[in-house]
């Protein structure tokens, strides 16, 4: 007789911090409800579910009729709650005591909300790294679901995986579930009937269980999904397909891993699932790695190979991209100085930004990661700044200080006022890396310069690629277009994307030479200044920085320089080429918003109105400039396409030199009520 099969069948919810309360909204009607409302349905389905904690506040109290049917279902043994960090981190990316936190923050909600303190953690985008069990242990975690990639990487015989297998961390045990990369690829996208026959041939092959757990938004927010999983009865087909057979029954991860004893110990390397690791490449690198994939695809040895044919690791993001690396380590600053006060300050309130700092969606990138969503770097720094502030007012720091914050080799200058704070790297560019408006919370240096990306090669392919088989395609091998690409709109920036960064043109109209050379000359801890010189042909260019009160000043002062001096300044503004975001000249004339061009001729002012921030910034120049104003896009791919997005408003000002003669230019920035 042959021996059932269980299904352990779990889901992740998750929306970034941050995210548009429509986007949220669609999601909760397109998806997490219906899926729920489907569920309650069919009490006999045992499941597994995890929603990161800032998803299930934001849901609670926009819908908490909702929250009653997960409860009920809960009460009746239906639904098993997973735990994880509160505010959805990669825990490998934070310290210990971070971790901790996020997770009892989580579990306490749970068990408040739903009467159960969960044993069993979803693992933010599966990434692993052995230094996490001691912080899962420690929070009452005793098992998380992880790739059987992961396992396979380590060399473990796949026929073991279809149970949980045990790890530990000097001396700490943690039991890991595998989940099957072949019914993440299956559920839901090939039909139900052919789902249930594949589980029911695995009841026949002797597997003791069939391990999935993956992203709810697969039933109905992924494209075409929920037409699928919805009007054509996917969901209704599969449940009722499973509960019919006599092959297949179904379990919580709870219910199985008390009757069930671990297959054996097992030891992961750092990994996350096969995507990711080809995400983490830089372009030229993740080219090559996808073509040796392909290569041996065609050869048919892929299936065979594949554990051992590894790309990078997630924390590669923050070599990639130094926008990452920044938030990341001044996120990382933060929580040593939140940690470093005493137990009496450290109050509910400020831990909650501390942990919607380090919620993971704003520090990748891949199909689904937002490091290139202007919003979701914005509520990082929102939450940074709050937090930052209030622990300027607990333990005050100076007006100036200087050290590699980053770890990139260049020093980092801080001007910090009770307003105002600027940060200049000492790169050679000495252009403002961040700009913060301590009374908004927000950094007008947090941009995003344009990178090669492999994916980029896909543009010349508008045809999306058929399925192959009889269900839908997945998001992860579409090709579509939300917005129009043109020629060059990738072309990747050969300059950071900071706040005041030089160029000089000769008189005889020669290409534009980048000032890049600046050398520390001059830091002024009593006054919070600093002050960079510049070979320039056969002069010399100076830039003196000051923050005071609500200004921000930029000198500029040239000498025995000829020819043309510009400086760009990008600008994040939250509303960028939306509508409430638009320019005013000193003549109070509205000549368009952030998305239009402007060019604008012996000017001395100009003023940004973002209704977003409910605030304005003044630019004023000392010599009348030409002012360029243009929008700053990148192009990146999501699930749902090709699409440009809006990174910053980049200001050009421009100014002819007369050799012989000193110079003195002074910017100012004044942000206004």
């Amino acid at each position: 007789m042959i021996a059932p099969i269980t299904l352990l069948f779990g889901v992740h919810a998750h929306q970034p911090v941050g995210n548009f309360t429509e986007v949220i909204d669609e999601a909760h009607l397109r998806c997490y409800r219906k899926f729920f409302e489907v569920l309650e349905n069919y009490p006999e389905f045992r499941f597994a579910s995890h929603f990161s904690g800032w998803l299930l506040d934001v849901l609670a109290e926009r819908y908490p009729k909702d929250m009653k049917r997960m409860a009920k279902m809960t009460r009746r043994g239906q639904v098993e709650w997973f735990g994880s960090g509160d505010c959805e981190p990669v825990l490998a990316s934070i310290p210990h005591r971070d971790r901790v936190t996020q997770i009892t923050t989580l579990s306490d909600k749970l068990e408040k909300r739903f009467g159960a303190r969960p044993k069993g953690a979803w693992l933010t985008e599966r990434v692993w790294e052995s230094a996490v069990v001691a912080s899962l242990v420690e929070s009452g975690i005793e098992y998380v679901a992880v790739d059987d990639y992961h396992f396979l990487c380590a060399g473990a015989d796949p026929a073991t995986l279809d149970s949980f297998h045990t790890t530990e961390e000097s001396g700490l045990a943690l039991d890991l579930f595998p989940i099957s990369e072949a019914a993440r690829y299956r559920f839901p996208f090939s039909p139900a009937n052919e789902v249930v026959g594949w589980l029911e041939d695995q009841a026949r092959a002797g597997q003791r269980a069939a391990i999935y757990f993956d992203d709810i938004e697969k039933f109905g927010i992924w494209p075409e999904t929920y037409a699928w999983v919805y009007e054509k009865g996917w969901l209704v087909q599969f449940i009722e397909g499973v509960l019919a057979s006599k092959l297949i029954r179904t379990a919580t991860f709870d219910e199985f891993h008390a009757a069930n004893r671990t297959r054996g110990v097992v030891y992961l390397p750092t990994a996350s699932y096969i995507e990711m690791n080809e995400w983490t490449l830089p372009g030229p690198a993740a080219r090559e790695y996808h073509a040796l994939l392909e290569d041996e695809k065609a050869a048919g040895r892929f299936e065979r190979r594949k554990p051992y044919l590894r790309g990078g690791i997630w924390r590669n993001f923050f070599s990639r991209y130094p926008e990452s690396n920044w938030m990341h380590k001044r996120m990382l600053e933060v929580s040593n100085r939140y940690n470093a006060l005493p137990q009496k300050q450290q109050t509910a309130e400020r831990r909650e930004l501390l942990h919607r700092c380090q919620a993971n969606d704003a520090y990748w990138h891949g199909l689904f990661g937002g490091l290139y969503l202007p919003h979701l770097r914005r509520a990082i720094w929102n939450n940074l700044l709050a937090l930052e502030a209030e622990l300027d007012t607990l333990a005050p720091r100076p007006a100036l200080e200087q050290r590699d914050i980053d770890h990139d080799g260049c020093d980092e200058i801080v001007l910090h006022g009770h307003l105002l704070q600027a940060v200049i790297r000492a790169d050679g560019n000495a252009g403002i890396v961040e700009f913060d408006a301590f009374e908004r919370a927000h950094n007008f240096g947090d941009t995003l310069r344009r990178y090669d990306e492999a994916y980029h090669d896909k543009l010349d392919q508008v045809q999306q690629a058929a399925a192959e088989h009889g269900g839908i395609a997945s998001a992860h091998d579409r090709i579509a277009f939300l917005h129009e690409i043109l020629p060059g709109d990738a072309d990747p920036d050969t300059r950071p994307r900071n706040l005041f960064t030089e160029q000089w043109i000769a008189p005889d109209g020669a290409a534009a030479v980048p000032v890049a050379r600046y050398e520390v000359a001059e830091i002024s801890p009593g006054d919070g200044t600093a002050r960079f010189v510049a070979e320039v042909d056969r002069g010399y260019l100076s830039k003196h920085v000051e923050v005071s009160g609500p200004h921000l000043s930029v000198r500029l002062k040239a000498e025995n320089i000829a020819g043309t001096l510009s400086t760009q300044i990008n600008l994040a503004m939250p509303s960028c080429d939306g509508f409430l975001g638009r320019y005013i000249l000193a003549s109070g004339e509205i000549p368009g918003g952030f998305g239009d061009a402007l060019d604008l001729e012996h000017a001395t002012q100009l003023t940004l109105e973002d209704g977003v921030l409910g605030g304005r910034l003044r630019l004023t120049a000392s010599l009348p400039a030409h002012i360029a104003a243009r929008a700053h896009r990148t192009v990146s791919q999501s699930e749902a396409g090709f699409e440009k997005v809006m990174q910053a408003v980049e200001l050009t000002l421009s100014w002819p030199l007369v050799a012989g003669t000193e110079q003195v230019l002074t910017l100012e920035f004044a942000t206004l009520a």
